[in-house]
């Protein structure tokens, strides 16, 4: 049993590999906010704050269960535990002040060493916490990613992940 799983893995991922996704479980998205980068990373820290919780995991949803790990002024870290799983996905924000815009590059990786599709929810991990603060609605807001960078970007269902 123990082989077929191994073979299972090494198909997954060379399939990955020629579908031009990426080699792991991840995701890589960068935003423009016409907001000042200060702005953008409180935002986020008070919507990780309110998804820290359980509450957002009723009824399958995801938004819960996110943990604040550090901060300085250009670079944010936290964690998101599937609920039912209970995997982990490490997150990065790392924030570049341009004028009046504030360029992110959010990064989410799983931790699981064997990961290497995840239905999207690498992508949902970082998007979720866009969209719950409402930095999606702000001027100026854009958003760019693709399968290349983002496992399985195309088919994410952000309303169940």
């Amino acid at each position: 049993m123990k082989s077929f799983k191994l073979l299972a893995v090494i198909c997954l991922v060379v399939v990955g590999v020629t579908d031009g996704m990426p080699f792991h479980a991840s995701c890589k998205i960068n935003w423009t906010f016409s907001l000042s980068c200060t702005n953008v990373q409180d935002k986020l820290v008070d919507q990780i704050g309110v998804w820290s919780g359980p509450t957002g995991c009723a009824n399958g949803g995801e938004k819960c269960l996110y943990k604040l790990g550090s901060r300085n002024a250009t670079q944010l870290e936290a964690t998101h535990e599937t609920p039912k799983q209970h995997y982990v996905d490490d997150l990065t924000f790392i924030f570049t002040q341009d004028t009046s815009k504030c360029n992110v590059t959010g990064l989410s990786r799983s931790e699981t060493w064997y990961a290497v599709l995840d239905s999207g929810t690498n992508y949902c991990n970082l998007h979720n916490l866009i969209v719950g603060s409402g930095l999606d609605k702000t001027q100026g807001y854009s958003e760019t990613t693709s399968n290349s960078i983002c496992t399985q970007f195309t088919s994410a269902n952000c309303a169940k992940y």
